[in-house]
């Protein structure tokens, strides 16, 4: 099945879209099912209002300007239904010399496990190198949760670092590992999979 004219990018099983109004109700109830699976990896909008700061920050009209928006937010949809699987949002998006953004991201139950978070990361991947134009993307990563660090290794990016007590989630600070890609690296890795 094609993907919609919404779709900023498409791969085989997802397409990536802008997240907005309509979703908050499927959104919100599809967060409190992923309680349990994001645990205190992260804090997705769990409300109505939650979604709507959400919104504000990652999907308002500064975040269509590709070559000049600070936050993106992004939804990964299945192709076959339309239904989001997993959420990506680039943020603190830096131009100039730097053209760096942070990359979050968290998969939607019951749709964790299937490998659509890793196509979506690799759509992510061709929007912020392409589009966008960013030249590094970099990712914090708890270092217990294993799976995320797996899916980050697999699409290239490397350990850079270790920063203590990074975020607080869940009530506490929480040390992250420190991965990045850069775009050259990317181009590299997509001419050796030709």
């Amino acid at each position: 099945m094609p993907a919609p004219k919404s779709a900023l990018v498409a791969g085989d099983s997802i397409y990536l879209r802008r997240p907005r109004r309509s979703d908050a109700a499927r959104f919100v109830a599809a967060v409190r099912d992923s309680a349990r699976l994001h645990r205190n990896w992260v804090q997705a909008p769990s409300t109505p209002a939650r979604f709507a700061k959400y919104l504000a920050r990652f999907a308002a009209a500064a975040s269509r300007r590709a070559t000049s928006a600070t936050h993106v937010g992004l939804l990964a949809c299945r192709s076959a239904d339309h239904v989001p699987v997993g959420v990506f949002n680039l943020s603190e998006i830096v131009r100039g010399a730097f053209r760096s953004t942070y990359l979050g991201y968290y998969a939607l139950a019951p749709h964790d496990g299937r490998g659509y978070m890793a196509e979506g990361l690799a759509l992510v991947l061709r929007f912020a190198f392409g589009p966008m134009k960013l030249h590094r993307v970099e990712i914090n990563i708890q270092p217990a949760n294993l799976r995320s660090i797996a899916l980050a290794r697999r699409a290239g990016f490397l350990r850079e670092g270790f920063s203590r007590r990074y975020v607080k989630l869940g009530g506490r600070w929480r040390d992250h590992e420190r991965w990045a890609l850069t775009v050259e690296d990317w181009r590299a890795a997509r001419a050796r999979r030709r």
